[in-house]
């Protein structure tokens, strides 16, 4: 098995920016209570929230217990995706794949380490607010699973020549006898 390098690439990169990112609205900013928020453009603002659920808000973890419970289910998601990543050949996939496993791993170290996600991405068009606010793990999941979609719907790959089971004598044809 030849290893999905671009994938773990993708994967590390986007951790690593990730949590860069998330310690620098925390920290530099100082942006770490709910009031706090940073307006950046008319339509884009930096706003603390600690989610303590997941996408959209859903499974709300409120103890210790959900909490944990949110983990373990959240890490056997990221197992299955790297599962796939590592039997995924195609490398737009395993970059896609690396984008959901990123960001999933991102989000996973948040809740172990302060019990809830750091969001901070307030994307809005005046009182319009089209999406929750996100972080870039949320982001990269995202677009890695429309990747992943796009390409499974509207991307025909031509089959491999190679693939499959080489015919056997009787599959291939005439054949000419020569009796000495």
């Amino acid at each position: 098995m030849r290893l999905p390098l671009a994938g773990f690439a993708t994967a590390v990169a986007l951790f690593a920016a990730d949590q860069a990112a998330k310690l620098g609205v925390t920290e530099g900013l100082k942006l770490d209570a709910m009031t706090n928020a940073h307006y950046v453009t008319s339509f884009f603002n930096l706003r603390f929230v600690a989610n303590k659920g997941v996408s959209l808000g859903l499974l709300h973890a409120d103890t210790d217990t959900t909490r944990w419970l949110l983990v373990l289910m959240t890490g056997a998601i990221a197992v299955g995706v790297l599962v796939w990543m590592l039997r995924e050949t195609k490398r737009a996939d395993q970059m896609a794949l690396g984008l959901v496993l990123g960001g999933a791993f991102g989000n996973i170290l948040d809740r172990i380490r302060l019990g809830y996600v750091v969001d901070f991405a307030d994307l809005h068009f005046g009182a319009w607010q089209p999406f929750l606010v996100f972080n870039i793990a949320d982001a990269a999941i995202s677009i890695g699973v429309l990747i992943l979609l796009a390409r499974a719907l509207l991307i025909r790959d031509t089959p491999n020549q190679d693939s499959g089971t080489k015919a056997s004598g009787a599959d291939q044809g005439p054949t000419e006898n020569i009796h000495a």
